[in-house]
């Protein structure tokens, strides 16, 4: 009996664990897409305005996430 309940209070703790650290590191992974997208515009684009670029990135990854 107190294996099992040990086992349920490990498997909340794991998913309440892993909810947190989706929650935390999924900005930081869009933030490092939006950059490598800002820095290929960059690469590719004769006039490059920054603030354009991103802005056109960031619109272009919410587009594809919600697909």
């Amino acid at each position: 009996m107190k294996d099992k309940i040990l086992i349920i209070v490990f498997i909340i703790v794991a998913a309440i664990a892993l909810l947190f650290i989706r929650t935390k590191y999924s900005d930081y992974n869009l933030e490092k897409t939006v950059s490598a997208c800002v820095m290929a515009k960059k690469q590719t684009s004769k006039s490059f305005d920054q603030e354009k670029a991103k802005k056109y990135c960031e619109e272009a990854i919410k587009k594809q996430l919600k697909k």
